[in-house]
């Protein structure tokens, strides 16, 4: 006897179905979409219930990785323009629970985890409809010896840090999750201590930035090597958090159980050194913030992780796939201005490179001598090669930021002849224009030759130009200012007018330098 279709309830489901109410499609958002969904057994038992989901999910072709009298787990399949979903349906007396979750890395799913569902229960209804009370249990009775103990069931005794309670929880350091927490919640501590001491909430300015550690060429390779780590607990603004700390949160959930808290927060700290060490081998100047380049480490190692045999076959596929489009497009968005592109390949590079080490080890888990021993490898090649990047990229920019300081103490020397009092005598007047003035226009010269040598960025050399002219304009007016100084005349105050109007208009564009400049 073929079991009865029962009475048709919301869109014809023969299965009394408690949350769709014949609503719109709806969209699932969160930090990883997902839908519920709940249908009594409507007289089935659970082990009829088991098998009739293990045949409707073989026949709709998706790859069952895990059963059990509880219920079973299962991948949707993927195609070029669909997304793979993870379904988990869990029995128990009288009602069954659907979940099915994104694989990738969306906020949100465009209700296609709410169509999943409605499709599986569907093809239930289809499949029951040709299907006796007899077949299921025979179907059972096959599965029966394959099926783990209810102690080891995973779906009734979930492993610690297998589940997220809530947008709290995100912040909870626990088993399985605990080095990911802890590190959000440092960027957040750092990013509201510096708002509350007075910096801008959304756009920080580069002088605050500085100050709050950021990656900046001439202070990090002048000996501040700190901040090459400070630097990745620095946000530019609120957005920058929140869209860097999602970012980390979904790497962080999916990889830290995989490596284990010390192996994750070595990762992280390496990933983000040697990507700030790729910023100020890559640009001649710059302020750099952010987590990204340890984020795209985090990545890197992940994708590593993705193309061995380390992480199950089907979720391997969706998630290479969706992790690899995040990777791209963030590169790409990166070529546009103020995205410091070079920290985020730095960070995926080494990532990669560490992913691949850690992998030797992860495949043993029990031999804990090759574990540290690999840990311990990575550490010292990392900081070895850290160390050598450091001494090895130019610092001529250091070199310059300390001439134009000598610049700026010779150039405060020869200002003072314009601080003398009013009654000076001619003498202490001619010694200040010479001794003083001249003298120390003519040390400007020569620094400003020095700085045309060095490997600085051209908007510098430019300005170094700019600086010699203004360095000519000044001796060729004390010299007037000598020469009507001891003759007592004003024959001279032509030529000082106007090469004081050429210093002034060289100040100004200085001071105010055109767009594009």
């Amino acid at each position: 006897m073929k079991i009865s279709i029962f009475k048709p309830v919301n869109r014809s489901y023969c299965f009394n179905h408690f949350n769709y109410q014949n609503n719109p499609t709806l969209m699932a958002f969160g930090f990883t979409p997902k839908d519920v969904e709940l249908i009594s057994l409507d007289g089935l038992t659970p082990q009829q219930f088991l098998a009739l989901c293990v045949e409707t999910a073989e026949r709709m072709q998706w790859n069952i990785v895990y059963k059990s009298n509880a219920g079973i787990v299962a991948y949707t399949g993927k195609t070029l323009f669909r997304f793979s979903f993870k379904v988990t349906i869990v029995i128990e007396e009288g009602l069954a629970t659907l979940t099915s979750e994104s694989t990738g890395s969306e906020m949100y799913d465009m209700g296609r985890n709410k169509k999943t569902l409605l499709a599986f229960i569907d093809s239930m209804n289809s499949v029951k409809a040709i299907t006796t009370p007899a077949m299921l249990d025979a179907r059972y009775r096959e599965l029966s010896p394959t099926l783990p103990p209810p102690q080891e069931d995973v779906l009734i005794n979930p492993p610690p840090g297998g589940k997220f309670g809530g947008v709290l929880s995100i912040f909870t350091p626990r088993e399985g999750y605990f080095i990911t927490p802890v590190i959000i919640n440092i960027n957040i501590a750092v990013y509201i201590l510096m708002v509350v001491s007075g910096v801008s909430i959304m756009a920080p300015g580069t002088t605050s930035l500085i100050a709050w550690g950021a990656n900046y060429t001439p202070l990090t390779l002048g000996g501040q090597w700190w901040r090459l780590i400070t630097n990745t607990f620095v946000h530019v603004g609120l957005l920058h958090l929140l869209f860097n700390m999602y970012a980390f949160m979904f790497i962080g959930m999916l990889l830290e159980p995989l490596l284990g808290k010390l192996k994750f927060a070595v990762a992280y700290g390496l990933t983000g050194i040697l990507a700030s060490l790729c910023s100020l081998w890559w640009h001649d100047i710059t302020v750099s913030a952010g987590a990204s380049g340890a984020i795209f480490g985090m990545y890197g190692v992940f994708l590593a992780m993705l193309t061995t045999n380390f992480i199950e076959k089907s979720r391997r596929k969706p998630l290479l796939t969706s992790i690899g489009i995040f990777v791209v497009y963030n590169l790409a968005y990166g070529t546009k201005g103020n995205i410091d592109d070079a920290a985020h390949i730095g960070g995926l590079l080494s990532g990669i490179c560490i992913g691949y080490l850690f992998y030797v080890a992860l495949r043993k888990p029990a031999a804990a001598k090759l574990n540290y021993g690999i840990l311990a490898l990575v550490v010292v090649v990392c900081l070895t090669a850290s160390v050598a990047i450091y001494k090895k990229i130019p610092n001529d920019i250091v070199t310059y930021e300390a001439k134009m300081k000598s610049f700026s103490e010779h150039e405060h020397q020869a200002l003072a002849f314009f601080k003398l009092r009013y009654d000076a005598t001619k003498e202490d007047s001619l010694a200040a224009l010479t001794k003083n003035g001249i003298a120390n226009w003519q040390e400007d010269i020569k620094i400003i030759h020095d700085i045309s040598q060095l490997h600085i960025p051209a908007r510098l050399k430019d300005q170094a130009g700019v600086l010699a002219n203004y360095c000519n304009y000044r001796i060729a007016t004390y010299e007037l200012l000598y020469k009507r100084t001891r003759e007592n005349t004003e024959q001279y105050d032509d030529s000082i007018n106007y090469y004081n109007r050429q210093v002034s208009e060289i100040l100004n564009s200085l001071n105010n330098p055109k767009e594009g400049k």
